[in-house]
């Protein structure tokens, strides 16, 4: 295998933040300035030659990095004498070239958690001005309060935290904060799609896209407009698609920490989100509704519902080993069971990412449990949230549930 340079992944980085920064000053000159055509010093692909510039000097000698700094000093001074002629005092783009030149120097020193802090920074400084609630209807501001959150998770507190393993956990803290951005980076991706790239929701969109952020959020809102506007194929295709998706996200997710269980997980586990997906289907055909569907809204990045998934995860942890260690392989079974009516994700990574007594098959017949169970909750949540208006999604929930169940006694020669 090839390996890729480091400086090509840190000028592609330097290229890609610099270009952000002078997309987000555009913006913010747009607001300000309402329109009025007054001469800048650069913009966009200004910002991004300056970073292209500051890290090839910076990487060829010091000193030439720092008359570059100079140089760019003084064609600005010239410009903002022209400014000052002009009433105009701000030096708001100056101090943005001046960090944006610098992003070479410091992904060089202290890799790319450094500017990565620096461009949220930026990104917030910029956004604390009340009057960008005015920007252009189709931006919105708090998005890149968002990307900004999902950057401080991954790039700067994930490289920061130590790599020695935890007394009786046996796993470090920056693993227990990558399990966060893991988990993190599914919901933002399925987030950002229901918002932005899949504008016109409908129903079927709407339970694809949910159910690889949360099956269980998406059922709920859901169930709901079935009670408000009575009992719809549309609904509970959607409803039942959203459950198989959960199959897909979580085999995605046992790929990316245990490649080993997935393989166990991946001839079930697909096989159950076919079925949802073709019982999907066949209602979908039998009612098609164009009009938007409802949707959870809320941001999946805020931090502290990190922090309460990373206790949740460390708890799971403590509580699989003492089941593990003291009732074995029924005792995980029943616990698997249980913890499938409440939120699974914090259990299933525990499983996937910590060191217990149990074998692979153990560990799927567990995920396996947890899942059907976690599907008969979606199933009475259809029923109570919907007002018994989506019974036949209830059903269809149901019977996968107790199918999934008792699926390790075909896939694994038995639960026990």
């Amino acid at each position: 295998m090839i390996a890729i340079p480091k400086e090509l992944w840190h000028i592609l980085y330097v290229v890609a933040l610099a270009f952000l920064v002078g997309l987000e000053l555009k913006t913010y000159r747009l607001l300000k300035l309402k329109k009025r055509e007054i001469p800048h010093i650069g913009s966009t692909r200004t910002f991004t030659f300056i970073g292209v510039l500051g890290y090839i000097f910076y990487v060829i000698d010091t000193w030439l990095f720092i008359v570059g700094y100079v140089a760019l000093v003084a064609v600005y001074l010239s410009y903002y004498l022209y400014k000052l002629h002009q009433d105009r005092t701000s030096i708001i783009s100056f101090l943005l070239i001046s960090l944006v030149y610098s992003f070479g120097a410091l992904i060089e020193n202290f890799d790319i958690w450094m500017p990565t802090l620096v461009f949220v920074l930026i990104v917030f400084v910029l956004n604390a001005n009340r009057s960008l609630r005015y920007l252009l209807s189709d931006i919105n501001i708090q998005e890149f309060e968002t990307l900004g959150k999902f950057l401080l998770l991954s790039a700067v507190i994930l490289p920061l935290l130590p790599r020695q393993g935890l007394p009786y956990l046996h796993i470090s803290p920056f693993k227990i904060w990558l399990v966060v951005v893991v988990i993190s980076a599914i919901s933002y991706g399925s987030y950002i799609a229901q918002k932005y790239i899949f504008k016109s929701r409908g129903y079927l969109l709407t339970g694809i896209l949910g159910g690889l952020y949360s099956s269980t959020a998406t059922t709920v809102v859901l169930a709901k407009k079935a009670a408000n506007i009575g009992t719809m194929h549309i609904i509970d295709a959607a409803i039942i698609i959203a459950t198989a998706m959960m199959y897909i996200r979580l085999l995605l997710i046992a790929a990316i920490f245990n490649i080993n269980v997935a393989t166990k997980l991946a001839l079930p586990m697909l096989l159950f989100a076919l079925i949802g997906i073709v019982i999907a289907f066949f209602y979908y055909r039998k009612e098609q509704n164009t009009q938007d569907a409802p949707i959870d809204d809320r941001n999946p990045l805020e931090l502290g519902t990190a922090l309460l998934f990373a206790t949740l995860f460390v708890v799971m942890m403590l509580i699989t080993n003492f089941v593990t260690s003291h009732y074995g392989n029924l005792g995980l079974k029943i616990l698997s069971f249980l913890i499938g009516f409440t939120d699974i994700d914090p259990f299933v990574l525990s499983l996937l990412t910590g060191k217990y007594t149990i074998t692979i098959t153990q560990i799927s017949t567990a995920i396996l449990i947890a899942s059907g169970s976690n599907n008969i909750l979606k199933a009475i949540y259809a029923l109570i949230f919907g007002k018994n208006e989506p019974k036949t999604a209830a059903l269809w929930l149901f019977v996968l549930g107790v199918l999934t169940i008792l699926s390790p006694l075909i896939f694994y020669k038995g639960i026990l």
